[in-house]
């Protein structure tokens, strides 16, 4: 028998019909309370580092900058690496699992969003899961949103203001609505 959060995990919808729903309704119920708590007492970088490990439930290396307010729906499933910089009002909904790797810098009012609804009105309420993963040394710019599924490749950028609904590659630049590659480096 897998649980509910082994079961997202996966990548499987979820489902408000789920019998274990309340172990997750749960465990967002504890992350909105600590994420208010952080943005509002927190005044130390190493205090917000402290938070939001307890947050997320791992340990965040003391390399990785975070600057609130920082906001997480779930916060479990939310891997952060070595050396990274998050600016100032991020907003990530991890649900579906969001990995950001050693030397990411992320810049103010980004969004990433791990998790979408089906078309389909009768199902509308489902939420579908789907990972993203930002590899090692890529910069996304202000503003920015990253849509569920979507990896933006080594050394790569995004620009500010893009709606990246697409993998990045590496060693590219991609903007605008939706991101499309305009550089190589």
């Amino acid at each position: 028998m897998t649980t509910i959060f082994q079961r997202m995990r996966a990548g499987e919808p979820l489902r408000k019909d789920d019998p274990d729903y309340a172990q997750f309704s749960e465990v967002v119920a504890r992350t909105i309370r600590l994420c208010v708590q952080m943005n509002t007492t927190a005044t130390e970088l190493d205090q917000v580092r402290s938070q939001l490990s307890e947050i997320i439930g791992t340990e965040i290396d003391e390399s990785t900058t975070i600057f609130p307010p920082f906001y997480t729906n779930f916060g479990q499933f939310i891997r952060l690496g070595k050396n990274a910089f998050i600016n100032h009002n991020c907003s990530f909904l991890d649900i579906g699992g969001i990995t950001i790797e050693d030397d990411v810098q992320i810049g103010p009012s980004v969004k990433l969003t791990s998790e979408n609804h089906p078309l389909d009105p009768t199902d509308r309420k489902t939420v579908l899961l789907q990972s993203i993963l930002i590899k090692r040394n890529a910069w996304i710019g202000a503003g920015a949103t990253i849509l569920p599924g979507v990896t933006v490749g080594e050394n790569s950028v995004v620009a500010a203001g893009a709606v990246v609904s697409r993998d990045v590659p590496p060693n590219t630049v991609v903007a605008g609505v939706p991101a499309k590659v305009v550089k190589t480096l």
